[in-house]
């Protein structure tokens, strides 16, 4: 009986500690959400949903995060890794090849 008890403990260990990881992993970018301003383009804004649905400018599609600080967009047109790197207000998405993209966040004014 001793033996089973302690095999259910370890598994439920396992298992909170995956759902833990899991849950690190979701919520620990949420602070892409919102509008961004591509740097040098005052019409170009990419918007990321909390749901993983992009708009950028007038193109839908859905964006999820890998691991090593990734981030995968997938449009009708294409789908594209990047590194990416949030500071405040400012994202970076750097290319594999070394492109790299920057934004600043555009602050929603209250009504």
């Amino acid at each position: 009986m001793r033996i089973r008890f302690s095999q259910s403990k370890s598994a439920l260990r396992i298992i909170a500690s995956a759902l833990l990881a899991f849950a690190i992993a979701a919520c620990g970018n949420s602070n892409i959400v919102g509008k961004w301003r591509m740097s040098g383009s005052e019409a170009t804004v990419w918007e990321f949903k909390s749901n993983g649905a992009i708009l950028l400018g007038d193109a839908s599609g859905r964006y999820k995060f890998g691991d090593q600080d990734r981030i995968k967009i997938e449009t009708p047109f294409a789908t594209t890794v990047y590194v990416i790197s949030v500071s405040g207000d400012h994202l970076l998405l750097r290319e594999p090849g070394g492109s790299k993209l920057e934004f600043t966040r555009i602050k929603e004014t209250r009504r």
